[in-house]
């Protein structure tokens, strides 16, 4: 098939080409479009049958002279240029440079072509994720700490500041005990308006942080089909420095909601059955496909470690797409319109926040020895403390008993220093533990029961109410 044109357009409508006897062409397999002046466009196969090949077209098909329109099925797949130069780069969704700055091919001898699809890592290959990674954010890393080779993602509402969240972690995050040099970042937005688009640019740019990221950028205008490729585009590049550089990658992709919904809208196109609120029926497959390229493999150095952000309509956590997703990543960190509403940065409601493997990354030899009982103490006195306010709304706070009082002031205090934190605020993890043993110490010790006595006479700062070890 490759190297052959064929010039028989039959229809060209909202992006869409539709081509007539074309045998052997497979779905998925890339196209070249050719236009009267010789202009070439991309496109995509994402539909075939005896009578049609229908072809998406990357950049739309107005101006297409049919009858004088060629077009060209190729036998390889997208592929990523990849060198040693990502680090500090610019593409569009296909992997293309958008900063100005000549193709990756220009550095002679270290440029490689790689298949945007990869494969999942394999099962049996996979080495079971370690390792605490430092986000700056106390409300993570405290209580719902992110580890190497995860994949944890954070479930968001419309109109909550996700994307804010997101690029505070790019530019905060480190791997503890590794050099600088050797934690990089992937970062892929799609469906992203160009204001927004300007504030991932300018926030990684003035922080310093730029050249050791790779930014993948689809925007909202941008081909729809080109948003299919952006996450796969970001992968990719992960796995040539994690696997072939042996880097640790930090991979942060928003909003996977609009990913989600480009894929509802080429299924359509497609003619594909329709499941839940339309979504293919294919979409926990095509899901897991991307989160599952994310990972350590057993003695190979590099590593690859998965944040992707999606809003959910409605702030629905049912709905189809955080609801899949919880099944295929390990956990999910929740921002809250209550909090958000309060004023609170980042609103990282904790209780419905959960990282399944935080347990293999904290404590002993990673964090601190206090970390894992101190987190297990917050989410119990902070699940009390809101069963007080609940309380406190029934009957009014004057009928309460001084310990729920403490509980109430401990809920405020926790809420405003502890999740609440500047945008530009990077906590260490001793600053986030000692924090929390701060407001801790507003208890008696009496009540703090999920940390030690040993921890308590180490941390607990209480004076009117000293700890049991203190008293002897």
């Amino acid at each position: 098939m490759n190297n052959l044109e064929y010039r028989t357009a039959q229809h060209a409508q909202g992006g869409l080409l539709v081509m007539a006897n074309v045998p052997g062409v497979a779905a998925g397999s890339r196209v070249v479009v050719k236009d009267h002046a010789g202009r070439e466009r991309s496109g995509l196969v994402i539909r075939t049958s005896a009578e049609a090949v229908l072809v998406q077209v990357f950049e739309g098909v107005e101006a297409l002279d049919l009858e004088r329109t060629w077009v060209r099925f190729l036998d390889k797949p997208f592929a990523l240029t990849v060198s040693p130069g990502l680090l500090g780069r610019v593409f569009n969704g296909a992997g293309q440079p958008r900063d100005g700055l000549p193709p990756l091919w220009a550095v002679a001898g270290q440029a490689a072509q790689r298949d945007l699809h990869g494969a999942p890592l394999n099962p049996v290959a996979r080495a079971y994720p370690r390792e605490f990674i430092q986000t700056g954010i106390s409300a993570i890393d405290g209580m719902n700490a992110l580890v190497r080779g995860q994949k944890l993602p954070i479930f968001s509402g419309g109109g909550l500041p996700h994307n804010r969240v997101a690029a505070q972690i790019v530019r905060q995050a480190r791997l503890l005990g590794e050099a600088e040099a050797d934690f990089v970042v992937v970062f892929a937005a799609f469906g992203v308006s160009h204001a927004d688009a300007r504030f991932f640019e300018e926030s990684f740019a003035e922080s310093g942080v730029l050249g050791r990221v790779v930014m993948f950028l689809n925007l909202a205008d941008e081909p729809v089909i080109e948003r299919l490729l952006t996450p796969r585009a970001a992968l990719t590049a992960a796995e040539y420095l994690a696997f072939e550089q042996h880097r640790h990658v930090l991979v942060v992709m928003t909003d996977m909601t609009a990913y989600a919904e480009a894929l509802r809208e080429v299924a359509v196109l497609r003619g594909d059955v329709p499941a839940r609120k339309g979504y293919p029926g294919y979409l926990y497959s095509d899901l897991a496909e991307i989160y599952e390229r994310a990972g350590r493999i057993k003695n190979r150095r590099g590593s690859i470690t998965l944040i992707p952000v999606l809003s959910m309509p409605s702030d629905d956590i049912t709905h189809p797409i955080p609801d899949l997703t919880g099944y295929i990543t390990e956990g999910q960190i929740v921002l809250g319109r209550e909090l958000f509403n309060q004023g609170v940065y980042p609103p990282v409601t904790v209780l419905p926040s959960l990282s399944r493997l935080m347990k293999d990354g904290i404590g002993k030899n990673f964090t601190r020895d206090d970390h894992p009982h101190v987190a297990s103490q917050l989410f119990a006195t902070y699940a009390k403390a809101l069963e007080v306010r609940g309380l406190a709304a029934i009957i009014g706070a004057e009928e309460l008993s001084d310990a729920d009082r403490r509980y109430l002031q401990f809920a405020e205090a926790f809420e405003g220093r502890f999740i609440g934190q500047g945008e530009d605020e990077n906590r260490s993890i001793a600053e986030t533990l000692d924090l929390a043993w701060d407001l801790l110490s507003m208890l008696p010790s009496s009540l703090l029961i999920r940390v030690s006595e040993e921890e308590l006479a180490q941390h607990y700062r209480n004076i009117e109410n000293p700890s049991p070890a203190a008293e002897t």
